[in-house]
């Protein structure tokens, strides 16, 4: 248990629930906070401390250790509190699906030092952890068949890794894959990649990519038009065994 959350809130005669109320979130979120690992959005953070009466990082000494970009902290607190993830991919292998070696790949040729890729490698595996927790999010991912034949670097070795460690993801009781085939006609997933998270309070959030800096979307107009492309998209992909059968079958190639 987090230890200066616990203590804190019993100095103030906060619960979970008292919480939870004034910060506008399910108590069974306002709850999670106490445990290890578990921080506030970054939205929620200021005020949670402030209501215990304490600094940030006095109650989530983490929050000095993250490794991501500043930009992407907000979605990394959502995607630890989601109950379900759901994402679609057109050019790339979701990042909490990544091998540490793809997910490198995916940076060479950013303006980057060696420090800084270390970093962002580190935290990209970080987040997987998400998958394997107990009670974690059900993730369920899409991917474009491009993205299982397109080779990320010259050394095949990576996508062959990459492909076998998708096979063992998709094994996963966490994890749903599913692969859009190259034979299907233009669908709205050419549009670009998104996610949607889906919350305990009931709540949808979204994460947006682009070629500058990806958003997030919580506009219930906006989320609703990435709900209907996101049913659009799943229509046009493989059931999920034959997703599994098409992976493996991708995989041969790069052995």
């Amino acid at each position: 248990m987090n230890h200066a959350v616990i203590e804190a809130m019993s100095a103030t005669g906060e619960t979970a629930d008292s919480l939870a109320a004034q910060i506008g979130v399910d108590p069974k979120t306002a709850a999670k906070w106490a445990n290890p690992g578990s921080i506030p959005q970054t939205r929620h953070r200021a005020k949670v401390a402030a209501l215990l009466g304490r600094e940030q990082t006095e109650l989530w000494p983490d929050v000095l250790k993250r490794r991501e970009p500043s930009w992407f902290r907000p979605w990394v607190d959502i995607e630890r509190e989601a109950v379900a993830l759901r994402a679609f991919q057109l050019a790339w292998v979701p990042g909490l699906l990544q091998t540490e070696a793809y997910a490198r790949a995916t940076l060479a040729w950013e303006a980057l030092s060696p420090t800084e890729i270390d970093e962002l490698v580190s935290a990209r595996i970080n987040r997987q952890s998400v998958l394997t927790r107990e009670r974690g999010p059900l993730f369920v991912a899409v991917v474009d068949q491009a993205v299982l034949e397109r080779p990320i670097t010259a050394d095949r070795s990576v996508m062959a890794r990459q492909l076998e460690h998708l096979v063992c993801c998709a094994e996963l009781p966490s994890v749903e894959l599913h692969v859009v085939p190259r034979e299907a006609t233009a669908y709205p997933g050419l549009n670009g990649p998104f996610t949607i998270a889906d919350l305990p309070d009931g709540t949808r959030v979204a994460h947006v990519d682009s070629q500058a800096q990806a958003q997030i979307v919580e506009q219930a107009s906006e989320i609703a038009t990435l709900e209907r492309r996101w049913e659009r998209i799943r229509s046009e992909a493989l059931p999920r065994g034959r997703s599994v059968e098409l992976l493996r079958e991708a995989a041969t190639p790069w052995t």
